[in-house]
């Protein structure tokens, strides 16, 4: 019968084999939303829909990426993680791949949530297994590296997108998505260990799954800190989702500019998530989140000043974002191990409950900004962005509090 291996404590190319492969899959996942985002009013010009329907694309992304994660913990916990991911890789390249029949916008978006559910699965499957193989500084640090590969997609997605839209039709991005799962796929088949189930013993019922799901959503500790991770990423995700609308739509930038335009962005996250690699070796998870906040409080800072003064001036935003997305990237892969360990479920359900979460806090901040940010431009954009900060640091600091009395206790 298969073993539960021992945590692995160093870094070599054999243990790296595994994230690689999931991250394949996860650069896939992420650049089926940031390389369509040049295309998109060609998408919607295609179907005769309104500008409006562009940041709804990336919502029903997220929406698919919210809606299985209950079921896959759970289900991951018990049969195991890999039949369940292989499965799910199968599914998204299918669902890039039936892009090709899409004739509405309708479909599109319906089209959009069911490849969003490609999401769910390295939530609550890749990244559960990672925190489940690796003892806590070095799965901060492959989360980090992770994280860095995965972020390449919005890096290089836009002006990628934007290139392939000048080269053929937009259809032919999903396609090229497909190609990337698939290599993703093989890598994964080969590298995912056959491991005992974490809870093999326990049937999977709906009972069983209820009590599991309850002890979770029971722990405030934990939704605190779910609340707080979420939040963290609003500002970032909205960014991604409304931009195309600032600077293609309102400031005139070509898709080609519009690509360039997003590197800052998305090198500063890179950068961030590097610099959290290294001092993961020195200094202590608390202290890295702390470090964080200082530029992405200065960032989100800068966006609303700016605003205020000059609300066309959208290269201003760029700065202030890519400011607060370094402050991210230093945040983020630590206070995500710190919330997946504030529950003593088994880690499948705990990051499936995580999931949903995050993803139900990013829909709803995208959609409200989006919203505002019609009606009232960028000064709304700014100043909803500042608000979403400021609840985030109070989320933060409530959860960090509780996890530093925790840890007084346990000494």
């Amino acid at each position: 019968m298969p073993a539960t291996p021992a945590l692995i404590t160093q870094l070599t190319w054999r243990t790296l084999l595994l994230p690689l492969a999931l991250v394949l899959f996860e650069f896939s996942t992420y650049i089926a939303n940031d390389m369509i985002l040049p295309g998109m009013l060609a998408v919607t010009h295609e179907f005769n829909a309104g500008p409006q329907w562009i940041p709804t694309s990336m919502t029903a992304y997220l929406v698919g990426g919210a809606s299985l994660q209950w079921l896959l913990g759970p289900l991951s916990d018990r049969i195991g993680r890999r039949p369940v991911m292989l499965t799910g890789v199968m599914f998204f390249i299918c669902m890039c791949l039936l892009t090709l029949l899409t004739r509405t916008i309708e479909q599109f978006i319906m089209l959009r949530v069911f490849q969003g559910i490609g999401m769910c699965f390295i939530g609550a499957v890749g990244y559960a297994l990672v925190q489940e193989s690796f003892d806590e500084k070095t799965a901060i640090k492959v989360t980090a590296l992770m994280a860095n590969v995965a972020m390449i997609a919005p890096l290089l997605g836009p002006l990628a997108g934007a290139i392939m839209i000048e080269l053929a039709p937009w259809r032919m991005i999903f396609v090229l998505i497909a190609a990337v799962s698939f290599v993703s796929l093989i890598g994964l088949w080969f590298a995912m260990p056959k491991v005992l189930p974490v809870k093999a013993d326990t049937p999977f019922t709906l009972t069983a799954v209820w009590q599991d799901y309850k002890k979770v959503f029971s722990n405030t500790h934990f939704l605190t800190g779910a609340l707080a991770m979420g939040l963290c990423s609003v500002p970032l995700l909205t960014w991604i989702g409304i931009s195309p609308v600032i600077l293609i739509k309102d400031a005139g930038l070509s898709p080609i500019e519009f690509g360039y335009w997003q590197m800052p962005v998305f090198g500063a996250l890179i950068i961030g998530n590097f610099t959290l690699a290294k001092l993961s070796n020195y200094l202590p998870v608390r202290r890295m989140i702390g470090l964080g906040l200082i530029p992405q409080l200065f960032g989100l800072g800068f966006c609303f000043i700016s605003m205020i003064i000059a609300p066309s001036h959208c290269i201003s935003l760029v700065i202030g974002i890519s400011f607060y997305a370094f402050g991210c990237g230093l945040v983020n892969a630590g206070l995500f191990r710190l919330v997946l360990f504030s529950s003593n479920v088994s880690k499948g359900t705990v990051a499936a409950a995580f999931g949903m979460i995050t993803m139900g806090v990013y829909s709803l901040g995208i959609e409200g900004i989006k919203a505002g940010h019609l009606l009232a431009g960028n000064r709304f954009f700014a100043t909803a962005l500042l608000i979403v900060g400021g609840i985030f640091v109070m989320s933060l600091k409530r959860f960090m509090d509780k996890h530093q009395r925790i840890e007084a206790l346990k000494a």
